[in-house]
């Protein structure tokens, strides 16, 4: 689920007002509710509704997940950027003009500029930054990295990589970057469209695993924002084909084999996946089977939305009136806007699947 930014102007007052909010939405047993203290309480990851709704969550509870909602990993330390901002906290800024640490600072321009001379000597002198961390806090992702993680220009900073981003990334590894860090550069160079745009996309996929990346660590990742290629090239290194992403790549026979083996979680994903890359026989395969399509989309697959949601986003008019003839419910909301699945389309500029979304809520008021 993506982060809610701070205002340019929080008010922490404002903030308890929410996590009272939340509270309360809790003990209504709010399905909205669930899913964000699913998504950011720690306590609670993969915790089911009612084992949500059954749990004491208290005051501190909601006010910790309030403020990982935010992007900070606790109340305090929200109360502390509030209070007490840094340039580290300033999200307007991108997150190389960021960096307090003056020395990781300069490792990230060296990289930016391509200066694999300068960036190889900088880390003779400075062996420790190839395994420091910098933190961003208040953001969405990307708020630990090491140095490794900023060759994927993903988060965008400057919308381009260099030319020589391999030999770049090659001088990092060989400074002995740790597995956890190489693991998240690859899911971050398989969902980048500057990388693919660049053209590096596949040959850093391939550089990343022969210094040991996991390829299937990136797949779910990839196949969710439609990087194909990136998908293409982890199979080639030797990622598997599991169901959420054998329903992402449409491939039938494959889902039909798989589903009966699965578990809920592995089908859960599936048709999230299958869902927002628009494979309408794949998501009717799934709800045959017995998939809801009322729930919010897993932790880590755009788990602020619906199947609902991201069908209308897309303009996918087929696909809503599949989800929608399969009992998808027309007035849930996002947990991110607060926006119905024809508000979405609204947005997107889909005018089809909102009039057709909204004539059908209309409908079914009238029968009420």
């Amino acid at each position: 689920m993506p982060v809610k930014p701070l205002p340019s102007n929080p008010s922490l007052d404002h903030l308890k007002h929410q996590a009272k909010d939340l509270l309360k939405a809790h003990a209504l047993r709010s399905p909205e509710a669930a899913q964000r203290i699913r998504e950011f309480h720690p306590r609670f990851n993969h915790a089911t509704d009612v084992a949500i709704f059954t749990a004491r969550l208290g005051l501190a509870g909601a006010q910790l997940t309030i403020a990982r909602e935010r992007g900070f990993p606790s109340w305090p330390r929200m109360k502390a950027r509030i209070e007490k901002p840094t340039t580290a906290d300033r999200l307007d800024l991108p997150h190389h003009e960021r960096i307090n640490d003056p020395s990781f600072r300069h490792a990230v321009e060296l990289l930016d500029a391509g200066d694999v001379a300068g960036l190889r000597t900088h880390l003779h002198r400075h062996p420790e930054l190839v395994n420091r961390h910098v933190v961003f806090e208040g953001g969405n992702y990307f708020q630990n990295p090491t140095l490794l993680e900023f060759i994927a220009e993903n988060p965008t900073r400057r919308g381009a990589l260099p030319r020589n981003i391999v030999d770049v990334a090659r001088v990092i590894l060989e400074a002995g970057s740790k597995q956890p860090a190489v693991d998240e550069a690859l899911t971050l160079v398989a969902s980048s469209r500057v990388a693919r745009e660049s053209g590096m996309q596949a040959d850093l996929i391939d550089l990343l695993c022969d210094y040991g990346a996991d390829p299937n660590c990136a797949m779910r990742t990839a196949a969710m924002y439609s990087e194909f290629d990136a998908v293409n090239a982890l199979l080639r290194r030797g990622a598997r084909v599991d169901l959420p992403v054998a329903a992402a790549l449409g491939r039938i026979d494959d889902v039909r084999r798989l589903t009966a083996s699965s578990d809920g979680e592995e089908r859960h994903w599936a048709l999230a996946l299958a869902s927002q890359v628009g494979q309408i026989e794949i998501v009717r395969m799934l709800l045959e089977a017995g998939e809801d399509p009322n729930r919010y989309n897993p932790v880590g697959g755009h788990s602020h939305s619906t199947p609902l949601h991201q069908a209308a986003a897309a303009g996918n008019l087929e696909l809503v009136r599949l989800l929608v003839h399969q009992g998808a419910k027309l007035d849930w909301k996002d947990t991110m806007w607060g926006a119905t699945p024809a508000e979405w389309a609204r947005h997107e500029g889909k005018p089809e699947v909102e009039a057709y979304l909204l004539a059908l809520d209309t409908s079914q008021e009238r029968q009420r």
